[in-house]
């Protein structure tokens, strides 16, 4: 990897938590029961929170299964367009705002509002802002959203905007790799990134995962146990530096001091979020894994 890509997936292990806690803190879900959502688990506020941006018209259930792509479409449809009969995007975008003001200001303290915080969201938003959003969907509806004034507001939008265009950058060369959403999952299971449980999230059948094991095996790319063959390994290694690449080019809107003085910035927020235990410790990103 190249001092580059290195640097650009430094920054997104960074940022990926401070974007990432929204899903998992108490006062989003107090938030969500506000709006009226059921908060016994979290898949409802989940996809309002993170498709509200698209609109109701653009998070139809097909567009979001398209955009989210690793999650089962049987997964979407039930709670897409279901979660815009609760409320409206715009009233969940309100709510969301508030969620991530509440969220900081206890998981940060007197952090959220001191200087370092703010010169921090200034060059996030920065890189943000020379993001190019064209073809990436989710990118660009974050993107488009107005600014907020407070910096720490600021610096969870910039993170989300990002975070959002390696996604859509991720989709990218998982269809370059012609990897389906199942077997996305099902090769990233097969390098180590996280668990087959953990991905059992997303909801695919068991028969949906095997036939993709099968795919997969057909091609090469696993070994009868299931274990990524050397190949897989190679072809996965391939998407992951796509996908750094593709996420790389807003990062220059920095220099190389600013770039390490974000990551000097950066280090006690993503501590003060990691070490609030709110996060789970194995994901479906398989970061710090791949």
């Amino acid at each position: 990897m190249s001092d580059e890509l290195g640097r650009v997936r430094q920054m997104w292990h960074l940022l990926e938590p401070l974007h990432a806690v929204l899903y998992y803190a108490p006062e989003a879900f107090e938030e969500a029961s506000a709006l009226g959502y059921a908060v016994d688990e979290r898949w409802p506020s989940y996809f309002a929170w993170r498709a509200a941006p698209l609109g109701e018209a653009g998070a139809r259930a097909g567009r979001v299964a398209e955009t989210f792509y690793s999650f089962s479409p049987r997964m979407v449809g039930a709670y897409v367009p279901a979660v815009w009969s609760v409320a409206s995007p715009d009233a969940v975008l309100a709510a969301r705002r508030r969620a991530v003001d509440r969220t900081y200001r206890t998981l940060l303290g007197e952090a959220a509002a001191a200087p370092e915080t703010a010169e921090a969201a200034a060059l996030v938003r920065r890189v943000a802002e020379a993001a190019d959003t064209t073809d990436r969907p989710l990118a660009a509806a974050n993107a488009a959203l107005p600014w907020p004034d407070e910096p720490h507001l600021a610096l969870w939008q910039a993170a989300t905007v990002l975070r959002e265009h390696r996604g859509d950058g991720n989709l990218a060369a998982l269809a370059d790799a012609e990897l389906d959403p199942v077997e996305a999952l099902v090769s990233f299971a097969a390098v180590g990134a996280a668990r087959p449980e953990v991905f059992a999230s997303r909801r695919w059948s068991d028969e949906e995962w095997s036939q993709a094991r099968e795919r997969l095996l057909k091609r090469g790319l696993l070994a009868d146990d299931g274990a990524a063959t050397e190949t897989g390994r190679a072809l996965r290694a391939e998407v992951e530096r796509r996908t750094d690449e593709a996420a790389a080019a807003p990062w220059r809107a920095l220099g190389d001091e600013e770039r390490e003085r974000l990551v000097e910035l950066l280090g006690p927020l993503w501590v003060a979020v990691i070490g609030s235990g709110l996060l789970p410790s194995e994901t479906t990103l398989g970061i710090g894994k791949v």
